[in-house]
C-alpha cells in the first residue's frame, strides 16, 4: 500500500489563500460589493437630485409672491365729503380714481379712463380708508398714499407679462403699457415686500390674498388635535402596553391600531363628515371639527410610537422601582413614563406634522370655503393651509401662481421646524443605555 504525505491544514488553507481560483473568487466579491456601493450612491444621488428640481421649481414659481407693486397717488380728502365721526363709510373708491386720473388729464375718452382705473387695486380704497380713520386729521388735506397696484400691472412690472407680444396674447392693453411707464417715469411705482401674504386674510384678488386666515386655522387646528390625540394616545399605550393583560382581545385591538395607521386620511374625513356633522351637528369648516378629525387620524401613529418608547425602557428600571415597594401605577408614572417621554414627544410632533399637511379630511368637512377674515375662535370658519393651497391652486388668475408656490414653501417650512423640533428633543433628552 502506498502512503501519501499529508500536508499540515495551515499549509493548505495557505496554499487555497493564494491559489487563482480564491484570487478570482475575491475579486468577484468586491466587484459586487462596489456594485452594490455605486447602486445605493446613485439612488441617493437620483432621489435628492428629483427632490433639489422639486425645490428649485416651488421656490423658482414663488420668487414673485415675495413682493408687492405698488403706486403712488397724491390722494385728496374734501373736508365736506366725510363726516370725521363716522369716517369708515365714505366712498374712498372715487378719492383713488380722481387721484389717478389727476395724473394724466390727457387721458380723456371713458374707455382709456376705464383702463387706467383698472391699473389700481380694488382694494386701494380700503388702504386709504384706514389711513383716515387712524389719522382723521387727513380730512381736507391732499397726501401721497401708496396703493396696491392691479395684479395684471403687478405682472409686468415683475416681468412675467411679455410687454412685446400681440396685444390679443397678453392681458395688458398698450394704453396702459404706456401708462406704467409714465408712472415709473414720475417714480410713483416700486416694489416690497409683500407683507400682505402674512397679515392678510383670502381674497379673490391675487394681489390682497394673504395667508392669515390659513395660518390661525392651522393652529387652531393642531392645538385642537394635540389637545384629543396627546393624553388619549399616550393614555392608551400605557394600558395596552403596560397593564392590559394578552390575550385575544388585546391582540384584536393592536391589529386594528396598526391598521387605523394605515388608512387613507379621506376616510377619516367620511367618518367625520357623517358622525360630527351629520350626526351631532357641528358647525361646517370649524377648526373644532378639523381638529377632531385630524386627532382620529393621528392617534394610532401616537399609539405605536409611545408604545415603542415605552418598550425602549430597560426591565431594570421596572424591576428597581418594584423592588423598593412601588406600586405597578406609581412604577409607569414616576419611572417609566419620565424616561420614554423623548420618544412619545418625538412621535407626537411628527404626527402632528403629519397632520398639519393632510388635505383630504378637511376638504370634506367643508374648510375649503371662501373665507375673507381670520378665524377669532375654533368655531368660526376657517382655512387650513394645505386646503388654502388648493383653493389658490385652482384659482384661473395668475398671480395665485406664485401665491400658491408661497404658501407650500410656508407649509414646508413649518414641517420642516416641527421635524427638526422632534429629533432635537429626541437627541437633547433621549438617556442612553
Amino acid at each position: 500500500m502506498i502512503e501519501t504525505e499529508r500536508l499540515p491544514s495551515a499549509e493548505i488553507d495557505s496554499n487555497w489563500a493564494t491559489s487563482a481560483a480564491a484570487q478570482e473568487r475575491l475579486r468577484q466579491r468586491r466587484r459586487a460589493d462596489t456594485r452594490l456601493w455605486l447602486l445605493g450612491l446613485g439612488a441617493v444621488a437620483v432621489a435628492m437630485g428629483l427632490l433639489l428640481i422639486l425645490l428649485g421649481s416651488i421656490v423658482s414659481a414663488s420668487r414673485t409672491a415675495w413682493t408687492q407693486t405698488s403706486i403712488r397717488l397724491d390722494v385728496t380728502i374734501p373736508a365736506d365729503a366725510i363726516d370725521p365721526e363716522n369716517a369708515a363709510r365714505a366712498r374712498y373708491g372715487t378719492f383713488v380714481d380722481d387721484a389717478l386720473l389727476g395724473l394724466f388729464p390727457d387721458i380723456e375718452t371713458p374707455e382709456e379712463q376705464r383702463l387706467m382705473r383698472s391699473m389700481i387695486s380694488n382694494g386701494a380704497q380700503f388702504f386709504i380708508r384706514d389711513q383716515v380713520v387712524a389719522d382723521p386729521d387727513l380730512i381736507g388735506q391732499t397726501f401721497s398714499a401708496w396703493v396696491p397696484a392691479a395684479d395684471r400691472i403687478d405682472q409686468l412690472h415683475k416681468g412675467v407679462v411679455n410687454r412685446d407680444l400681440p396685444p390679443n396674447r397678453r392681458n395688458v392693453t398698450d394704453s396702459q403699457i404706456d401708462t406704467y411707464d409714465r408712472l415709473v417715469e414720475q417714480d410713483r411705482v416700486r416694489s416690497t415686500f409683500n407683507w400682505t401674504l402674512f397679515t392678510a386674510a383670502d381674497s379673490r384678488f391675487p394681489e390682497l390674498a394673504g395667508l392669515k386666515g390659513a395660518l390661525w386655522g392651522s393652529f387652531y387646528l393642531l392645538l385642537v388635535c394635540f389637545l384629543i390625540s396627546f393624553p388619549t394616545g399616550i393614555a392608551a399605550a400605557i394600558y395596552l402596553e403596560e397593564f392590559a393583560p394578552k390575550n385575544r382581545f388585546t391582540d384584536f385591538i393592536e391589529v386594528n391600531i396598526n391598521n387605523l395607521a394605515a388608512v387613507p386620511s379621506i376616510v377619516f374625513g367620511l367618518l367625520g363628515l357623517a358622525v360630527f356633522l351629520q350626526v351631532f351637528g357641528l358647525p361646517r369648516s370649524a377648526p373644532l371639527v378639523g381638529g377632531m378629525v385630524l386627532s382620529l387620524m393621528t392617534l394610532p401613529t401616537i399609539i405605536i410610537a409611545t408604545r415603542a418608547a415605552l418598550k425602549q425602557v430597560p426591565p431594570s428600571i421596572r424591576e428597581a422601582a418594584l423592588g423598593v415597594g412601588a406600586s405597578k401605577q406609581q412604577t409607569v408614572t414616576h419611572h417609566v413614563l419620565p424616561v420614554a417621554m423623548p420618544g412619545i414627544l418625538t412621535g407626537t410632533i411628527i404626527g402632528l406634522a403629519q397632520a398639519l399637511g393632510e388635505t383630504a379630511p378637511l376638504l370634506l368637512i367643508g374648510m375649503n370655503a371662501f373665507i375673507t377674515a381670520a378665524p377669532d375662535s375654533m368655531l368660526s370658519p376657517s382655512t387650513a393651509l394645505p386646503t388654502q393651497i388648493f383653493i389658490w391652486f385652482d384659482s384661473p388668475e395668475r398671480g395665485f401662481v406664485a401665491r400658491t408656490s408661497a404658501a407650500i414653501i410656508v407649509l414646508l417650512g413649518f414641517m420642516i421646524i416641527m421635524n427638526a423640533t422632534a429629533v432635537f428633543l429626541r437627541q437633547r433628552f433621549q438617556t442612553k443605555w
